[in-house]
């Protein structure tokens, strides 16, 4: 459509950034900080944009190849050699080793982030002393929000424990959303997130703990990943990404001790009045929550901001469904279907071509448990509703034939792999 510019998150996010510097709402520091660059670096880009807006945001070099970028034989070179040959070396030495024997010439920093960005640890850590002091809350609503899980025998001794999903606002302390679980989990979380964005919209960031659903946790990284230098990110943090939202991980409880806090008030609390209520089970309990106690909660908690305005950015109910779904790439079979999480979705013929035999294609379970399947931008495909898998990573042991030999440890996530944050954009009315 004329008139409108299409960015990436990250640009997306800057943007936002940059309009709340223009307006006077945000320091220069602080913007440096929130994206991640220099003060020198954030004053370009402010001028930049000052001059043309959103397209001052956008780099020059966008689609070309840099002429420095390392070949990935090279840096799967490296990590080879680092996991059979040197593994006891620590970097420096590694990189003289490299140049001396292998004719590989690296400089020592690029040689540490192939090794960090391959998961091999450095051969010793050295951690300063842990320091903590209180942080200062966010201005505005939208800016930060925090979410944790509660597991808790919520009603009652007498009935199995559950968990409580919530979100608080940083600003405020405002209880965005909170729903029951049977436990803490992917599906929770993004249903809880889908909660924000349709009351509320998109916040800046989030503020949690390093639950599995959430970050990676593990060590293991498979070839591609190597390759690729990062790890694939659980099913909520692609969700994040892809939605411009800075994902913020705690180090220690204390760190998010707004959201802790709120959950001793809602232990003090929720559980004597589902108990007055009368409610014992998860659908009822989910319901009263969002009719009646969370308004009841945030009238006698919430703060009042120290700015009026909300960061939060409204997102349509389509573009919710579309993207809090759970994602995986996988290659359609010889008979046009792909076979997903013990189904089988057949794939029709297209009107341009009969056969997407071999054709690697994103699928998507959404929230309502269908399923689509896109190849690129276009959907070619659509499955009713199953019940949903939580798709925690399950680890598989091999032995050999050899009693002696090694355990071999691989990794299965459902019959497919996760998908990588979609480089899909936001288009910008200007």
């Amino acid at each position: 459509m004329e008139g409108k510019i299409t960015v990436s998150s990250r640009e997306f996010q800057r943007m936002r950034v940059f309009r709340e510097v223009a307006e006077k709402r945000m320091t220069l520091v602080v913007a440096a900080a929130l994206i991640g660059t220099s003060y020198r670096q954030a004053k370009r880009l402010k001028a930049r944009f000052a001059r043309a807006d959103v397209k001052g945001l956008i780099h020059g070099n966008r689609g070309r190849t840099p002429a420095n970028t390392l070949r990935e034989a090279t840096r799967t070179r490296v990590i080879e050699l680092h996991t059979q040959q040197y593994a006891d070396t620590n970097d420096t030495h590694f990189t003289e080793l490299l140049r001396e024997r292998e004719g590989i010439a690296l400089g020592r920093e690029t040689v540490r982030k192939i090794l960090r960005s391959a998961g091999r640890p450095p051969k010793r850590r050295r951690r300063p002393p842990k320091h903590r002091s209180r942080r200062q809350r966010k201005e505005r609503m939208g800016q930060m929000i925090q979410w944790d899980g509660s597991p808790h025998p919520w009603f009652g001794s007498r009935h199995p424990p559950c968990c409580l999903l919530a979100a608080v606002d940083d600003a405020t302390t405002t209880l965005l959303a909170a729903l029951f679980t049977t436990a803490e989990s992917s599906e929770g979380y993004l249903r809880l997130l889908e909660s924000i964005l349709r009351k509320h919209g998109i916040p800046m960031a989030i503020y949690h703990d390093q639950h599995s659903s959430l970050v990676r946790i593990d060590s293991h990284w498979s070839l591609q990943e190597q390759i690729q230098g990062r790890q694939f990110p659980t099913h909520v943090g692609r969700v994040l990404e892809e939605l411009g939202i800075e994902s913020i991980p705690a180090t220690s409880p204390q760190a998010k001790g707004r959201i802790e806090r709120t959950f001793g008030t809602l232990q003090d609390r929720l559980m004597p009045e589902l108990r007055l209520a009368k409610i014992s089970n998860i659908p009822a309990a989910n319901a009263w929550l969002e009719s009646v106690f969370i308004p009841r909660y945030n009238v006698r908690f919430a703060l009042t901001p120290q700015e009026s305005d909300s960061a939060f950015v409204r997102i349509s109910q389509e573009e919710i469904h579309h993207r809090v779904a759970f994602a995986y790439e996988a290659v359609i079979g010889n008979d046009n279907t792909v076979r997903l999480g013990g189904i089988a979705i057949d794939i029709p013929p297209g009107p341009a071509r009969r056969s997407y035999a071999k054709a690697n294609v994103l699928v998507r379970q959404h929230l309502d448990g269908a399923w689509t399947v896109f190849l690129g931008p276009k959907q070619i495909a659509t499955h009713g509703p199953t019940p949903f898998r939580e798709p925690i990573r399950s680890w598989k042991s091999r032995n050999n034939r050899n009693e002696h030999s090694t355990r071999r440890v691989f990794q299965v996530y459902i019959a497919s792999k996760p998908a990588l944050p979609s480089k899909g954009t936001f288009s910008l009315g200007r």
